[in-house]
């Protein structure tokens, strides 16, 4: 019988749950201690002025007035020296990582602390994949069988079925947060002549960054979302795993970043959605499909088997369509993992 998952030791589950709580927290408390960048001050005609330095990301200098020398200038100078939350989730994320958890490859994780950092979580964006998947066992307290590991970074994005529920003053710069990164990702266009859904490194084409959002009644033609400023790919099925999002940590051993995730429960089933839908190229990862679906499901089956069974009897409500694909998953990881006897557990 093949090994889904191992129990994480007390010790790493407490360190994982030391730094999801930081991390949240780090989210509400950021200050000037945060910012890249210094404080330099100019006596101008016997009088002292603060301004903020910094270097963008193309490496040019600017500098933002910031005031005169008064108490609260001061005050907000003296914060700059404070340690910041940043260390501190630093601190976390290194123990957890000697601990045991699963870490995120620093690029990978690079790119998702620049998303962050322009707010596109915030704006409800959400990580899928694998990323997810590796999240998830981190939160679960687990750690996976199958370490896998992948070059793709998926995000998604309910679209336009989410854009109602955004403040109307939040604005996402996601292509330029991509830009900003000097990473040489560049936006492929796609058979409809847009592009920016995927970009890809023409340095390393197994990198790649894959938007994604729900079908709606247009198809599946890409199309921009007009507050996150990015092209989505709609897909099929994308909506279930967008139900229910939870917040999740992904880190490596010198940073870590909130995120938002599918819940896991519906990211199992998802997987078994679109195995029948891998065609050409994409086939490949069908076994990545099985495996990751018969991981989450051997857990929750032992320990949160509700949860399954909730979002499985959501899934057979959506209509015929979507019980005769799922029923294809189901056989298929049947025939794969048959010792989890999931046609027994799971009956439409």
């Amino acid at each position: 019988m093949p090994v889904f998952y191992r129990e994480l030791s007390s010790s790493a589950q407490t360190a994982y749950a030391q730094l999801a709580d930081a991390a949240l927290v780090s989210q509400h408390a950021r200050s000037v201690a945060d910012l890249s960048g210094s404080f330099a001050s100019k006596t101008v005609k016997g009088n002292k002025y603060w301004y903020y330095q910094y270097s963008e990301p193309s490496g040019k200098l600017r500098q933002v007035f910031v005031g005169p020398d008064t108490e609260a200038v001061n005050a907000l100078v003296a914060r700059k020296m404070q340690p910041s939350v940043a260390a501190e989730l630093g601190r976390l994320s290194g123990a957890a990582v000697a601990l045991g958890c699963a870490e995120v490859l620093p690029r990978h994780l690079r790119v998702i602390r620049r998303l962050a950092e322009y707010g596109f979580f915030g704006a409800g964006g959400v990580l899928v994949g694998t990323h997810a998947f590796l999240a998830y066992g981190n939160m679960l307290g687990v750690r996976w069988g199958d370490a896998s590991r992948t070059q793709d970074i998926d995000f998604a994005h309910a679209g336009k079925n989410l854009s109602l529920a955004l403040p109307s003053n939040i604005e996402v710069q996601t292509h330029d947060a991509i830009e900003s990164l000097q990473m040489g990702l560049l936006p492929v266009s796609g058979l409809s002549g847009k592009s920016g859904a995927t970009y890809l490194s023409p340095r390393d084409p197994a990198f790649r960054l894959d938007f994604l959002t729900t079908l709606r009644r247009g198809g599946a033609v890409p199309y921009e979302h007009p507050q996150l400023h990015v092209i989505l790919q709609p897909l099929k099925f994308m909506e279930f795993s967008l139900v229910q999002v939870q917040q999740a940590v992904v880190f490596n051993s010198g940073d870590a970043v909130l995120v938002n995730v599918p819940h896991p429960a519906r990211y199992a089933l998802h997987k078994l959605l679109v195995y029948g839908e891998r065609e050409g190229a994409f086939a490949a990862k069908s076994g990545k499909d099985l495996m990751q679906a018969a991981s989450l499901l051997a857990l929750f089956r032992e320990r949160r088997k509700w949860e399954v069974e909730q979002a499985w009897a959501d899934l057979l409500g959506r209509g015929r369509g979507w019980s005769s694909r799922v029923k294809r998953g189901i056989s298929a990881l049947d025939r794969q993992y048959p010792e989890l006897e999931i046609k027994t557990w799971l009956r439409s």
